[in-house]
């Protein structure tokens, strides 16, 4: 479990965070949604350390981060996993290489049981036999399979995912997503998912938090949202309706 409390966050005068405080579940998959501009990214840059809030606290399992000091951090980072918007796959490394670079960074596990993992990895995202191609070999889903691969590497009990279908096209989003449901539940990850989609929040929304001028303005489940009488959360799930229709007629 992830526990944020009263999180703030500005640069310079513009207030992105202002006071946001939720609970994320172990197996669940928690979304954070929003538009453009409402923090989303800034909050999951927070909860990883990439950005320092300027007030309130992050505790994995009850373990404050925000309190602790660079050398203690680590010891939680080897519990996360991350899938970033682009994938950030390294472009001079195969899939191979990409997927073992964590196991090369926070273990001392010997080349074979490392290699061992990473084919796990592989075939657990349907890219058995993939280990040896570069990342310009591959299509977009695979880049994410492949960006999914190495986020679990660590066996992590946190996953942050931010925008995992950016740039993909919707039979490739829904496999993304029922890859990302999977693991959640297989291996009872706490898995917190920044999105605009609405397929995905109607998909695999289990625990929803939806952000408006850097507040947590609803709270709820996929089977909720629907029937919400809240006006901000209902303007924007009919734009994003209404973006993803005109999309797909594209």
């Amino acid at each position: 479990m992830i526990e944020i409390k009263d999180i703030h966050k500005s640069f310079g005068d513009n207030n992105v965070l202002r006071g946001i405080s939720a609970r994320f579940n172990s197996g669940d998959n928690n979304l954070i949604i929003g538009g453009s501009g409402s923090g989303k990214t800034t909050l999951l840059k927070c909860m990883v350390g990439l950005h320092e809030p300027d007030k309130g606290s992050v505790l994995y399992d009850g373990r404050d981060f925000t309190r602790m000091n660079f050398e203690e951090r680590i010891e939680i980072r080897k519990e996360i996993g991350m899938l970033f918007q682009s994938s950030a796959l390294f472009d001079s490394m195969t899939v191979e290489e990409n997927i073992m670079f964590p196991l090369n960074m926070f273990t001392d596990k010997k080349k074979k049981e490392k290699l061992e993992r990473v084919n796990f990895c592989l075939e657990r995202v349907n890219l058995k036999g993939t280990n040896k191609l570069f990342p310009s070999e591959l299509s977009g889903g695979m880049k994410k399979r492949v960006g999914i691969a190495r986020a679990i590497s660590m066996q992590p009990r946190y996953l942050f995912v931010d925008e995992p279908n950016s740039g993909l096209d919707p039979k490739t989003a829904i496999v993304i997503d029922e890859l990302i449901n999977e693991i959640t539940d297989e291996y009872n990850i706490t898995t917190v998912v920044v999105t605009h989609d609405m397929n995905s929040v109607m998909g695999i929304g289990e625990s929803i938090i939806f952000l408006h001028n850097g507040q947590k303005w609803w709270e709820g489940s996929n089977k909720e949202i629907a029937h919400t009488d809240n006006r901000e959360l209902n303007d924007f799930v009919f734009a994003s309706k209404f973006t993803q229709a005109a999309k797909e007629k594209l």
